[in-house]
């Protein structure tokens, strides 16, 4: 199938028009219109080559919401017309242990990455949703519950998953005091969510100008990170604390603000390590470091439904495709708040000015 897409030819050359071709869908494909598609991070390093093993071209974007036009003969879940989104992965082994239990993000063999990853059928480099078209195994798409505003749902399926999985898995509960690092794009949802699950939530930040967006978004109270005595307030009040900023960080005082039996776990990736010198106050604690990646299949439309149950999308500024490369730039600055969304009509508008 002809695409048109926006892709980057090379990690130095800002992303541009560009076509190719999906696969026809195969009798376990669906076949989707993309309407909306999120700007992750991730996709800047990717099409920037700021992580090393990007393949070029490049086509970004694993935040998407569209409309299923066509399904393989085996499909069962999905219907044409109706409204589903794709995340971060597009296949997986689906026989290791980790995939049978519904964690397809931890597979054995590597989960396929919906761009920038190894297409397990062709061997060929697998291309994302800044494009009007994709085909998807059935086992990869997800639902979008009615009463979720489409372009606003798309960050979810990467925001989203990445902070509601650790928080659901370490069994955030109502009254819990949940820490979360960092006001930005999964900052803003981890926020939104902790609160969500009754959760008394503390942002810590090193803007003090984020404060007022801050409680608006959930928060119970914001910490300034670069104030010691700040800090020093909250040593050993908090039963979990989710560090969402991929830069390096001195952890010790984020450990010392968790209780006994209180885990930190991080979900950002930093290019350096971070700095930990505290060991004692670990052991003496029994406090636990802890690592998360985004989130399996089942944990991420469980994810969604709580995201329509409790009204949470992600707030976004919608912008057109041909302002990708400028957004990029404002992302990189810290100048939006809180996801940047393509609206994929803006693309199809492109290439029907161009015919």
């Amino acid at each position: 199938m002809k695409t048109y897409a926006y892709a980057a030819p090379s990690g130095d050359q800002p992303l541009a028009p560009f076509s190719f071709e999906r696969r026809a869908p195969r009798d376990n494909d669906v076949a989707i219109d993309i309407l909306f598609c999120g700007v992750c991070h991730s996709d800047l390093h990717t099409a920037r080559a700021e992580w090393g093993g990007s393949q070029f071209p490049c086509v970004p974007g694993h935040e998407i919401v569209g409309r299923v036009t066509a399904v393989g003969a085996k499909v069962g879940k999905f219907k044409v017309g109706q409204l589903v989104g794709v995340g971060c992965m597009v296949d997986s082994c689906q026989v290791c242990q980790s995939c049978r239990e519904g964690l397809e993000n931890y597979c054995d063999e590597g989960f396929t990455g919906t761009y920038n990853g190894r297409d397990r059928q062709t061997g060929g480099n697998t291309y994302g949703g800044y494009s009007d078209k994709i085909v998807v195994r059935e086992e990869f798409v997800l639902r979008l519950p009615e009463g979720l505003d489409p372009a606003a749902a798309a960050p979810l399926l990467c925001a989203g998953i990445t902070t509601y999985s650790p928080l659901a898995h370490w069994k955030v509960k109502p009254g819990q005091k949940v820490g979360v690092v960092g006001l930005g794009g999964l900052g803003h949802m981890a926020v939104k969510i902790a609160k969500a699950m009754g959760a008394d939530v503390t942002l810590f930040t090193t803007s003090p100008g984020k404060e007022a967006d801050a409680r608006r978004l959930g928060a119970d109270r914001v910490v300034i990170s670069k104030n010691a005595q700040q800090m020093k307030s909250v040593a050993g009040s908090l039963d979990f604390l989710l560090n969402t900023v991929a830069a390096p960080l001195d952890l010790d005082p984020y450990l010392n603000a968790l209780k006994r039996d209180g885990v930190l776990t991080l979900v950002g990736a930093p290019a350096e390590p971070h700095q930990i010198t505290g060991f004692g106050g670990m052991i003496f604690r029994r406090r636990t470091l802890a690592g998360s990646l985004i989130g399996g299949i089942k944990e991420t439309q469980e994810m969604l439904d709580f995201c329509a149950e409790h009204g949470i999308v992600s707030d976004i500024e919608v912008i057109a495709i041909k302002d990708i490369n400028t957004a990029y730039d404002r992302m990189q600055k810290g100048d939006v708040k809180y996801r940047f969304v393509i609206d994929m009509q803006s693309l199809k508008d492109e290439v029907a000015k161009a015919a």
